[in-house]
C-alpha cells in the first residue's frame, strides 16, 4: 500500500522495473507524437501535480519504506518540464525522506531543456537526478516532422549535449521502422549520425507498433508502409554499421523487438552486426521472439 495517487495506465522504462514510480506530472506536455499511444487516454491529460501533493507522497512513502528504496523514477511523460526550483524541492525531499535512494531518473523531452541552462541541470544532478531517458525516435528531420515529434536533429542534439555537459547519464531511444519503407535509409543514417554526435551513455531501439491501430499515425504520414521483419533487420544493420560510438551500452531488448541485441558499442559492434546479418540470411535459424511474446 504505497501512499501515492496513480492515474492508470502508468509507464516507465524497462530498466526502472525495481524503482519507485513517483508521479510529479500526469501525462505528457507535448502529446502530439502520432506514433505514441501512452498518454492519449482522457485521464492522462497533462497537468503538473501540486507541490504539496508530491512532497506529501514522498514523506509518507519514506516513512513506510524509506530504508528499502534504492531507485526513484519521476513520472509521467516528461517530469523535466517542471521548473528547476520545483524539481530541486522534490529531489531534496527524496534525499531527506528516502536516504537509501541512489538513483533518481526521469523521461525527458528535448523541448523541456530549451529554457534550462547547463548550470541548472548541474544543480539537478548534484541534488540527485542522475539519469534522463530521451526518446529521440529518429535523427532525420523529415521523419520527425511527419510523426509530429516537434523536434529536429539540432534540437535533440542540443538537449543531449546539455545533459551530457551537466553530467546526467543519457539513455536515448530510437524507433526501428518509424520511417517506413520510403524513409528507412535516411532514418537509419541520420539516427546513427545523432548518436555519433552525442555519444550517449545508453542507446536502445524499439520497433514502432500500433496496438490501438494506425489511423492516427497514417493521417500525418500519408504513404507510410511498415517494414516487414526482413526490412526491420536491414534497417538495423544499416544503423549499426554507421555507429561510431566509444563506450555506449546498447540494448535492443524491449518487448517490441523481434531480435534481441545487447552489447557495448563500439567493442561489440562486429558481433552485433553478425547477429543481425545471420537473422537476415537465415531467419529460420535465428533466435527470434515469437509473435505471442511481443504483445504490447
Amino acid at each position: 500500500m504505497i501512499p501515492i495517487r496513480y492515474v492508470e495506465p502508468v509507464f516507465r522504462p524497462p530498466s526502472e522495473a525495481q524503482s519507485l514510480i513517483l508521479p510529479v506530472t500526469d501525462g505528457c506536455s507535448w502529446n502530439h507524437c502520432t506514433f505514441c499511444e501512452m498518454y492519449t487516454a482522457p485521464q492522462k491529460a497533462f497537468r503538473a501535480r501540486s507541490e504539496d501533493e508530491v512532497l506529501d507522497s514522498i514523506r509518507r512513502t519514506g516513512a513506510l519504506y524509506g530504508s528499502q528504496l534504492r531507485r526513484v523514477f519521476l513520472a509521467d511523460g516528461d517530469a523535466l518540464v517542471l521548473p528547476t526550483r520545483r524539481l530541486l524541492a522534490i529531489l531534496d525531499a527524496i534525499r531527506q525522506h528516502m536516504p537509501t535512494v541512489r538513483r533518481v531518473s526521469s523521461y525527458c523531452l528535448a523541448r523541456n531543456l530549451k529554457k534550462k541552462s547547463v548550470a541548472e541541470l548541474t544543480q539537478l544532478r548534484e541534488a540527485g537526478l542522475t539519469m534522463a531517458y530521451l526518446g529521440a525516435e529518429s535523427g532525420d528531420d523529415e521523419v520527425l516532422a511527419k510523426v509530429s515529434k516537434g523536434e529536429t536533429f539540432d534540437t535533440t542534439r542540443d538537449a543531449l549535449d546539455k545533459l551530457g555537459a551537466a553530467g546526467i547519464t543519457r539513455s536515448v531511444m530510437i524507433l526501428n521502422g518509424l520511417g517506413g519503407q520510403l524513409l528507412s535509409a535516411q532514418h537509419a543514417d541520420n539516427s546513427a549520425r545523432l548518436a555519433n554526435a552525442t555519444q550517449p551513455e545508453y542507446l536502445s531501439t524499439l520497433v514502432v507498433s500500433f496496438p490501438q491501430g494506425e489511423a492516427r499515425f497514417r493521417a500525418g504520414f500519408p504513404g507510410w508502409e511498415p517494414l516487414d521483419q526482413h526490412g526491420l533487420f536491414v534497417e538495423m544493420e544499416r544503423f549499426l554499421l554507421q555507429l561510431e560510438l566509444r563506450k555506449t551500452i546498447f540494448r535492443s531488448d524491449h518487448a517490441s523487438n523481434i531480435l534481441v541485441l545487447k552489447g557495448t558499442l563500439g567493442a561489440d559492434k562486429a558481433r552485433l552486426l553478425e547477429q543481425v546479418r545471420q537473422a537476415i540470411a537465415t531467419p529460420e535459424a535465428a533466435p527470434l521472439r515469437p509473435a505471442w511474446a511481443r504483445g504490447l
